[in-house]
């Protein structure tokens, strides 16, 4: 059975950190591309960040350029987004995604990020 179960939202005032996991089962992670997208209430969804299967290239929206890191480890089929200098902005579901180089998409469920004072 395939799965991509976040965790690790929650709220945090401004200027706060938080670090997302993406644990994967069911399917080869190490050959999956994988990404984070958000979207936040009556807006659409946004790519934010995306890591090769090798984690040897990556990419982010410009919003979040600087502030945060996307990471994996294979051996644990998990792919991390460390985010940090959090703005009201930044509150959305997260939610993650692997693409396989033959087609198939996973999501996952997301998880909540609320930066509020």
């Amino acid at each position: 059975q395939v799965q991509l179960v976040e965790s690790g939202g929650g709220l945090v005032q401004p200027g706060g950190s938080l670090r997302l996991s993406c644990a994967a089962s069911g399917f080869a992670f190490s050959k999956y591309t994988m990404m984070l997208y958000r979207q936040a209430p009556g807006k659409e969804s946004e790519l934010v960040a995306s890591i090769s299967s090798t984690g040897g290239a990556t990419d982010y929206a410009d919003s979040v350029k600087g502030r945060f890191t996307i990471d994996r480890e294979n051996a644990k089929n998990t792919v991390y987004l460390q985010m940090n200098s959090l703005q009201p902005d930044d509150t959305a579901v997260y939610r993650c995604n692997g693409q396989s180089p033959w087609g198939l998409v996973y999501w996952g469920q997301g998880t909540q990020v609320t930066v509020s004072s």
